[in-house]
């Protein structure tokens, strides 16, 4: 399995590891039965995501999506990272083999989940917002 510079530098050295104490919004997405879980943590302020940070158990390249996704959606406003598809994560980190697409559309829910969390915290429905964050199926995640 071939996989890009960029992959292979997002999982060596991964941008935005680890946890946010204070966090506004937290999602983790994923099952131990898929073996990737991913949980991105976001703090915002006046709408604007002013920092991210993920923890993932996973493959190289499920930790090279999450770090390319926290890159991509820091210092956006909430309705620019709702935009963020895997699609672009894997554009971004010039391609990912097919068998391992599953994982940008994690990095992508990861980031829906949290901030649905998000507007939860604050007595709003995300549903309208976010919208469906699809359960992971066995061995398929949102795929």
């Amino acid at each position: 399995m071939l996989y890009s510079e960029k992959v292979m530098d997002h999982f060596a050295n991964p941008r935005n590891v680890g946890e946010i104490a204070d966090a506004d919004g937290v999602g983790e997405v994923g099952n131990s039965r898929c073996g990737d879980i991913m949980r991105m943590y976001l703090k915002v302020e006046n709408d604007v995501i002013t920092n991210v940070k993920f923890k993932t158990f996973g493959c190289g390249a499920a930790i090279a999506t999450s770090s390319m996704a926290t890159e991509m959606v820091k210092g956006k406003t909430i309705s620019e990272a709702l935009k963020l598809t895997n699609r672009a994560v894997m554009e971004a980190l010039d391609g990912l083999p097919p068998v391992k697409v599953h994982c940008s559309v994690l990095a992508e829910q990861a980031i829906k989940a949290a901030v649905a969390d998000y507007y939860t915290r604050r007595g709003i429905d995300p549903a309208p917002i976010v919208g469906e964050i699809p359960a992971c199926e066995e061995g398929h995640c949102g795929v």
